[in-house]
């Protein structure tokens, strides 16, 4: 097999790829080793930045997601048992939509193959080659367990953390940085009202929680917890008088517990590789970079990634030149190092650290105070969360 641009990995970074490239009539085959049920039900993030709505909607795979997706014009921060709103409207102009990775997954799924692309689901050893040369190629058993090499003319490596693509790059070429935080978060899925219309972050003596939605009817709730925190441990009993714990104050919204429908721990770490490509090799979404889920950039980044790349792809197979593909890592890691220190400052100011004094909680209450107070302070937040433009 032959294609312009193999991709590895079906996830948004592989899938909105392919639907750019696609779009600018660059042929590529997404190779991925789950099957398509797998793909379409993995729960993930669920906050969708101002640009990548924009991204979704001005290259038709927004149909969808602006029937079913949940505008929100702001944030809750509560602390000190009161709550505070950050109007993102009022502060940048911008909102955000609530519509679950999954969903977006399979809007774009669905998008490929009515369209005729190729998504090859449940490959096997999965390994890829000569991407230093001008013919790089992937090797994999499909569906059926025969062998494979799907040769191109450059491999996007969109399979994740824990895939194939970044191990396979030459020791001392790419430099990690890494953050590993002491705590997770345990989160749910529960059939039930919201608790509020928009998000609720919020800081407490028992430590941090978070109260979003899904839908109108489903929402997802986090609370912090240890990283090695026993799920069995969990009764649905223990979770929601936990969440009302630290659901606090006067002028706490009413939390109405549901049917809980999944449970799940969720590492916290902070990872970023540099370059974010080598050869004909390129790196994106979490094949490079991990953020906490606190600043919701994970998806985000991810669709900026493969945005930037595809423009250089088109560049390529419009005039033949490089310029914008050698360029790639430069211009994205900008932002991602932007998506990386927000979601580390929203991380360190929510969450309780286990050697943390009187005096440090005192500093997060300040400055959770000045940024709910100043307009400063609130419109930085702001102007964070909703994302910057995708260039």
């Amino acid at each position: 097999m032959h294609t312009q641009v193999g991709i590895v990995g079906a996830g948004p970074a592989g899938l909105v790829l392919s639907h750019l490239l696609a779009r600018a009539g660059i042929e590529s085959v997404i190779v991925e080793a789950r099957s398509r049920a797998y793909c379409e039900g993995r729960i993930r993030a669920g906050v969708l930045e101002h640009g990548t709505v924009d991204l979704l909607n001005e290259t038709g795979l927004g149909e969808r997601m602006r029937r079913e997706g949940l505008v929100h014009r702001g944030i809750y921060l509560r602390f000190d048992g009161r709550g505070h709103r950050i109007d993102f409207e009022d502060l940048t102009g911008k909102t955000i939509m609530v519509y679950g990775q999954h969903e977006v997954v399979k809007d774009v799924i669905a998008a490929r193959l009515a369209a005729g692309g190729t998504i090859l689901f449940e490959s096997s050893d999965v390994s890829i080659e000569r991407f230093d040369t001008a013919q790089p190629s992937i090797r994999f058993r499909d569906a059926r367990g025969d062998a494979q090499r799907l040769t191109c003319d450059f491999i996007a490596g969109c399979d994740g953390f824990h895939g194939v693509c970044r191990p396979t790059v030459p020791e001392g070429v790419l430099t990690f940085y890494d953050r590993v935080y002491p705590f997770a978060w345990l989160g749910i899925l529960a059939d039930a009202p919201p608790v509020c219309e928009e998000l609720i972050y919020s800081n407490t003596e028992r430590g941090f929680a978070l109260f979003s939605q899904r839908s109108p009817v489903v929402q997802r709730y986090y609370l912090q917890c240890t990283p090695d925190e026993d799920i069995n441990e969990w009764p649905d009993e223990r979770i929601w008088h936990e969440l009302q714990a630290r659901l606090v104050g006067d002028d706490a919204p009413q939390l109405v517990e549901g049917v809980i429908t999944q449970k799940g721990v969720t590492a916290m770490r902070s990872f970023v590789t540099e370059p974010m490509q080598y050869g004909r090799l390129f790196l994106a979404g979490d094949s490079a970079h991990i953020v906490p889920p606190t600043g919701a950039k994970g998806m985000n980044l991810a669709i900026a990634d493969v945005a930037a790349l595809a423009r250089g792809f088109v560049r390529y197979y419009r005039d033949g030149s490089l310029a914008t593909l050698d360029g790639y890592s430069a211009q994205v890691l900008g932002r991602v190092w932007k998506a990386e220190r927000f979601s580390w400052w929203m991380t360190s100011m929510l969450h309780r650290f286990e050697d943390q004094n009187r005096f440090d909680h005192k500093l997060q209450s300040a400055e959770l105070d000045y940024i709910t107070s100043s307009r400063a302070g609130a419109q930085s937040l702001a102007e964070n969360y909703v994302g910057f433009a995708m260039s």
